[in-house]
């Protein structure tokens, strides 16, 4: 089923298959933090992120929200819808933390009034820079009904992945989607939902995401085997 290598991202490989329209997308051992710039091999990574973004991919699915997962294949493949991806990074922050607190010069954990929505263009030479709408639309990246859209849609997906971070007993701090568009121009949630993409905090405020490789703070894998542990663990019942 896989055939030609599309493209080869930080955390996936991207291959063709047989099917039209679909792609394999093979999640990587590998690390990454400050764009890059921090790189290490982590061994299980990949088989941690593919089957904890199945997980939840699937249940947004069921939840109503348009997203390109097909399935699972493996512990590191699953079958997407091909889409073109928008260059926006979306950012949503339910609490100060990273970037937001150093701009601001906030400590973190502290709970918003409300959900925070950013736009970053997404571009690794330029460092993935902080945009607002009229950068967007100066740089014809959506269009005013697109960008509506992408506001209501990530707000829509915060309230399914609060209420089933929160069943686990994880705080959902921030986190970043991608869309794409379908061939017929429809726009849908695309790359992955993992602890590599979402900030999460148990209840004692001990990181479960990223941030252990980022900070050092730890393990990686181990952390986010308790992760997927969580999930599996929702999901049977």
């Amino acid at each position: 089923m896989k055939n030609q290598l599309l493209y080869s991202g930080k955390a996936k490989d991207i291959y063709s298959t047989d099917r039209e329209g679909v792609i394999l997308a093979q999640y990587k051992d590998q690390a990454t933090a400050l764009n890059g710039v921090k790189k290490e091999q982590v061994a299980g990574k990949g088989r941690l992120n593919n089957q904890i973004s199945s997980l939840i991919f699937q249940h947004l699915n069921e939840a109503g929200i348009a997203t390109h997962f097909i399935e699972q294949l493996s512990e590191t493949e699953q079958l997407n819808q091909e889409v073109s991806i928008i260059p926006l990074e979306v950012v949503l922050r339910n609490y100060t933390a990273g970037s937001f607190s150093k701009r601001f010069g906030l400590k973190e954990g502290i709970k918003l009034k409300q959900p925070i929505l950013e736009f970053y263009y997404k571009n690794d030479d330029l460092d993935d820079p902080f945009i607002n709408d009229e950068h967007v639309a100066f740089l014809d990246l959506a269009t005013a009904d697109e960008l509506a859209f992408l506001k209501a849609e990530t707000l829509r997906i915060n309230e399914v992945l609060q209420a089933l971070f929160a069943d686990i007993g994880l705080t959902l701090i921030d986190y970043k989607l991608e869309f794409g568009r379908t061939k017929e121009g429809q726009i849908i949630l695309a790359d992955e939902v993992s602890p590599d993409t979402c900030r999460l905090w148990d209840a004692a405020g001990n990181h479960m995401d990223k941030d252990v490789f980022r900070r050092g703070l730890g393990d990686l894998t181990d952390v986010y085997q308790v992760v997927l542990a969580k999930l599996e663990d929702k999901f049977k019942k």
